[in-house]
């Protein structure tokens, strides 16, 4: 069995067209939505998840496509779109009961958020992205040869059957390299957690490629029309965030603040995976967002 956020209840959640998600409900108080990147799964807030629970409720689910959720087949080009996994969050909170929520994402997790506090403004009361840029602007400062460690958002962009094939060739080196490259310290991720994240991901390959596939199409169609409208994210807004605007030549606060007016930007030094590698100080900042 797969490690689990100690304390906390398990349960699956129907949220559209009979997905569901599979989620840990824990704590009590006003409501906290958690959701993770890649390669993970919701263990990856395991430590923030208890922090919080003390007086918030917290919900951690897996995203559709990922661990243990459940993983549709992309038929229209939009089942992994992130308006169609925020609506999923928006359903997930209000089954559980609430109308209202704040929302912290990281990395793929944080895309939803984005989406899900644009599309749904009166519903996510704060919102908190870890270490990702707005989907059309990643896009937008993606160039040169600094670049060359986001190789896999062009990998899995492409047409259905290659990407799924190379990396099904060897799904452990594939996914476990991100888990090496991208960790400030190696000892953040037990045995056991990375091994549950592998096993999900190898089990997961398509829906994987189809959210990323996802991120350079529909996706990028729906930023271009909300950036177009003027469309903005109302809410108080956290940035947690590495500093690889200096090496891509980008103003990464910049680039959020025009998403985000009530913005908070906060750079951190250690790696991509802060939930995991230094979750006291996304404590912090998480509850200082929720006191604004």
């Amino acid at each position: 069995m797969d490690p689990r956020i100690s304390g906390f209840d398990y349960q699956r959640v129907t949220v559209a067209d009979g997905v569901t998600l599979n989620t840990a409900v824990g704590g009590s108080g006003s409501p906290i939505v958690l959701l993770h990147g890649f390669p993970q799964t919701h263990l990856m807030w395991r430590h923030v998840a208890a922090d919080l629970a003390a007086d918030h409720t917290v919900i951690c689910p897996d995203l559709r496509g990922y661990g243990a959720s459940d993983k549709p087949a992309e038929t229209d080009g939009a089942a992994y779109a992130k308006r169609t996994m925020a609506a999923d969050v928006v359903a997930l909170a209000r089954e559980l009961g609430h109308d209202r929520f704040a929302l912290a994402g990281h990395d793929r997790g944080a895309l939803v958020a984005v989406r899900a506090g644009l599309d749904h403004p009166g519903l996510v009361s704060h919102l908190a992205a870890l270490d990702v840029l707005p989907t059309l602007d990643m896009w937008e400062v993606m160039h040169g040869t600094s670049a060359a460690v986001g190789f896999h958002l062009y990998l899995m962009a492409q047409p259905p059957g290659l990407p799924e094939r190379l990396i099904g060739a060897d799904p452990d080196a594939f996914f476990g390299h991100f888990l090496d490259i991208w960790t400030g310290d190696p000892e953040a991720i037990p045995a056991d957690v990375r091994a549950a994240y592998l096993r999900a991901s190898r089990e997961a390959i398509t829906s994987i490629v189809a959210d990323y596939r996802a991120s350079a199409g529909i996706d990028v169609e729906h930023d271009r029309a909300d950036r177009s409208a003027g469309n903005r994210l109302r809410m108080p807004v956290t940035v947690l965030q590495q500093d690889w605007g200096a090496a891509l030549g980008f103003d990464a606060a910049g680039r959020w603040r025009a998403w985000a007016p009530d913005l908070v930007h906060v750079p951190v030094t250690h790696g991509h995976f802060m939930a995991e590698e230094a979750p006291a100080e996304v404590v912090k900042s998480l509850r200082a967002l929720l006191d604004r």
